[in-house]
């Protein structure tokens, strides 16, 4: 997607480089402030974003900078790098773990498909909880990446299971933590890339009072979520 919006690029450069001077004299909090006056006359643009987040980033300010991580995520969806907004986004997680990043993986799964937003809405029905379920939603309301992140937050043991007219998964969570994953005839890491590939559909969630067996192994939900989309977009491309 190409973007004709231009940057007064000599605006954009003298603050990049007043703050390069502000930084050698060892006053960021100066040079944050130089960016960010130049940010508000400029606040597309991605030069200043990312020196920021550098800046804010290497001087102890981690929830500024995570919150240049979201914007620079969306910025770089806007323009079809799905790779720099993955990126984006794994940062500002590791930068403040109270960050929920599942709005900004929705926009990059919905960016890549853009027929979704097509689809006229559908009328969202009340669901019935089955008996032993603790929660459950429609995926065309809450995405995947929302269920996933409650059932992190919460540290349960379960099984997400995820329906929807095409296809059907199962992924498995130990004390919150994505542990397996099973889609037809695939599993593990194979089932859980087509799981995060489903729009539609419903989902709920069961606890269980045992663990289950470790197919997948990952640094965190986070890292195994970004690591399968960029996979999905490898085998699409």
């Amino acid at each position: 997607m190409g973007d004709d919006r231009k940057e007064p690029t000599g605006e954009v450069e003298t603050a990049l480089l007043d703050a390069e001077l502000f930084i050698k004299y060892g006053s960021a909090d100066r040079a944050l402030k130089r960016l960010k006056t130049a940010l508000e006359h400029n606040p597309r643009s991605i030069p200043l974003r990312e020196r920021m987040r550098e800046v804010a980033a290497s001087h102890k300010h981690p929830e500024e900078a995570a919150r240049h991580c979201l914007a620079l995520a969306s910025l770089y969806i806007e323009r079809d790098d799905f790779d720099a907004a993955h990126d984006r986004l794994l940062e500002a997680r590791q930068l403040d773990s109270r960050i929920s990043i599942a709005t900004g993986l929705d926009a990059i799964r919905r960016a890549r498909h853009p027929e979704l937003h097509a689809k006229p809405a559908q009328k969202i029905e009340r669901l019935r909880l089955k008996p032993g379920v603790t929660f459950a939603g429609d995926l065309s309301v809450i995405s995947v990446f929302d269920a996933i992140q409650a059932i992190e937050n919460s540290r349960a043991t379960g099984v997400l299971m995820l329906t929807s007219n095409l296809q059907a998964g199962r992924v498995l969570f130990n004390d919150g933590q994505i542990v397996g994953a099973e889609s037809g005839k695939l599993a593990a890491h194979e089932a859980f890339r087509q799981i995060v590939e489903i729009t539609g559909g419903a989902f709920d969630f069961q606890k269980s009072a045992e663990s289950f067996p470790i197919t997948i192994e990952a640094a965190s939900n986070t890292n195994l979520i970004l690591d399968s989309l960029r996979q999905v977009d490898e085998e699409n491309a």
